[in-house]
């Protein structure tokens, strides 16, 4: 099953979208884009996504007063929200087919596929959610001391519906856990790898690592680390004011942790749909295969017979 997920845009184009931004106003006459202006938000449209806009405009405000209790910082800037009506278009923006919206912190904008809002587990809502925790995240605190993985982790946390950023039956993460092939959180504090399946992985062990913080420290935790990050001070510094204990030993319970949840047993049960539909294709084909041998043999010996 395709997997989309929701987040960053890959840093080879952001430079190029930041100045395509610039341009603004000359691009939404060129679209013919629509623009519904509130308050707290603005949303850019094109046809016919008015009601998709106004229901975004509607929604805002709740999810906006969520993520502020959720992270204790307030949203001081009024986000742009640009509703893409066709997911052709969107991917010419993002030259995936894994990215189902993307946020710009320096332009406050965030960019969302709607022809995939419904798809499960992608709402409006939540994605609007994921994206505006990333402008809020590098509104207080700076690039360089906020590291991907934690980005990435928070956004996926507070971001309700969106709990399961990736849409997959089956978890990369547990493969890569039982083969020993996944990555360590430290590396995962730039640019997360281009390729699907690893994108994917990164992904899924940013939520897993923040999930493990909250489980071992409480939300509080959390909340702690991200305040010192907005204070100046770097990952690792910022990890041992708020636990007691460096960065690197609470990723090595993380790992500790994960060992322990995953088993063949788990892997086997979180993939039996495609386990028993494999069995039934090779019980399929072998039935084939041998009636085929069957008829052959009867028509030898018919030959025979005839002969």
């Amino acid at each position: 099953m395709e997997k989309m997920i929701a987040g960053h845009f890959p840093k080879k184009t952001l430079f190029f979208l930041s100045l395509f931004f610039l341009i603004f106003p000359k691009i939404v006459f060129a679209l013919d884009i629509s623009v519904l202006e509130k308050k707290d938000v603005v949303i850019l449209f094109e046809d016919p996504l008015g009601s998709a806009a106004e229901k975004a405009a509607a929604i805002y405000p709740a999810l906006r007063n969520g993520l502020e209790k959720a992270l204790g910082w307030k949203v001081n800037f009024r986000p742009r929200v640009l509703l893409v009506k066709d997911n052709s278009a969107f991917q010419s923006m993002t030259g995936s087919r894994l990215i189902v919206a993307f946020a710009l912190p320096e332009r406050d904008l965030m960019v969302i596929d709607y022809s995939r809002m419904n798809m499960d587990p992608f709402t409006l809502e939540s994605t609007m959610k994921h994206e505006l925790c990333h402008l809020l995240l590098h509104s207080y605190i700076k690039r360089e001391n906020l590291p991907r993985w934690l980005d990435e982790g928070i956004a996926q946390w507070v971001s309700d519906g969106l709990s399961d950023i990736v849409m997959s039956r089956d978890s990369v993460l547990d493969e890569a856990i039982l083969s020993g092939r996944y990555m360590r959180i430290s590396d995962l504090a730039g640019a997360f790898p281009g390729d699907g399946r690893a994108m994917t992985l990164a992904y899924e062990e940013s939520r897993s690592f923040i999930d493990y913080i909250v489980g071992e420290y409480g939300p509080e935790g959390i909340l702690k680390v991200l305040d010192s990050l907005r204070q100046g001070e770097p990952v690792d510094s910022a990890f041992l004011k708020s636990f007691s204990v460096p960065f690197d030993e609470v990723e090595r319970g993380w790992n500790k942790r994960i060992k322990k949840r995953i088993t063949w047993v788990t892997l086997l049960i979180n993939n039996l749909y495609q386990i028993l539909f494999f069995l039934a294709a090779l019980a399929l084909i072998y039935g084939f295969i041998r009636r085929l041998i069957k008829r052959r043999s009867y028509k030898d010996y018919d030959e025979e017979d005839f002969g």
